[in-house]
């Protein structure tokens, strides 16, 4: 049985590094004029659930925290720093790692440790007709982490972050991403899926509802209700804020957070 779960993780991890391998050949032959400059505004991955559709320009790092505070079944927890960096590498190819991540039990019950260190590759398929973004991210959560955290052995995922432009500072955006945990004995595969109404208010703030389930299989789902903001102190650094409420008995009752994220340029010359 072990040597069976080892083969379908390599078969797994084989398949999305294809997948992301495929989208580096292709971006060879893609247009560069289409995608992100130094010169636009950072888009960041935080504080919604639902990732940007837009990866970091050429040569440039971008690093994204924020600190969580969660309730649920009468304990709470807090986690931190969230941390994700991003570097672009080609034209609309970026790659990123989520650093390991401390959950701490502030009231019982709940588990203490890190999360694992989750390195992909992000490849902006946009910008498609009618302003739709479109990007196709793969990585894997390597098991570095806590068990009680994180779960057991290496965990695939496939990334599909979409966004739409439309009017007078409105926006809708989603995500659609496939979660694999072979190693488990339950719940080997999980779906989740989001969707964001934002609005733009000025140059400097945005604001957003966004609607986020996710769907393991033979289990309970868990939703959210997840609202905040975001305000660019400079078009490289950013402040955000936000509350997430749970819609069944299966979710977390609240989570609170903060974050700053900001973005060096250049780094290539």
């Amino acid at each position: 049985m072990g040597s069976y779960r080892s083969g379908v993780v390599t078969l797994i991890c084989h398949r999305a590094w294809l997948i992301a391998a495929f989208a580096v050949a292709t971006m060879a032959a893609a247009h560069a004029e289409g995608c992100p400059q130094p010169s636009d505004a950072i888009a960041t991955d935080r504080p919604d659930v639902t990732n940007s559709s837009i990866v970091v320009p050429v040569g440039s790092l971008q690093n994204e925290n924020g600190v969580n505070l969660t309730g649920r079944d009468g304990g709470r927890s807090v986690d931190g720093t969230n941390s994700r960096w991003r570097l672009g590498i080609a034209p609309c190819l970026e790659v990123l790692v989520d650093l390991p991540n401390y959950f701490g039990s502030v009231k019982s019950p709940g588990a203490s440790g890190f999360s694992d260190v989750a390195p992909a590759i992000k490849w902006q398929v946009s910008p498609l007709p009618g302003k739709i973004d479109l990007s196709i991210t793969a990585g894997v959560a390597l098991p570095t982490g806590a068990v009680g955290i994180a779960g057991r052995g290496a965990q695939p995922y496939i990334q599909l972050p979409w966004s739409w432009e439309l009017h007078d500072g409105w926006g809708v955006s989603g995500m659609f991403t496939e979660f694999f945990r072979p190693a488990e004995l339950t719940g080997q595969h999980m779906t989740e899926t989001t969707f964001v109404l934002e609005r733009k208010l000025t140059e400097r703030i945005s604001l957003f509802t966004e609607y986020v389930g996710d769907y393991p299989d033979g289990a309970v789902p868990t939703q959210l209700i997840n609202s905040g903001g975001m305000y660019q102190l400079t078009p490289t650094q950013q402040l955000d804020f936000h509350v997430a409420f749970g819609l069944n008995r299966n979710s977390p009752s609240y989570i609170v957070g903060v974050g700053y994220s900001f973005r060096v340029d250049g780094l290539f010359r």
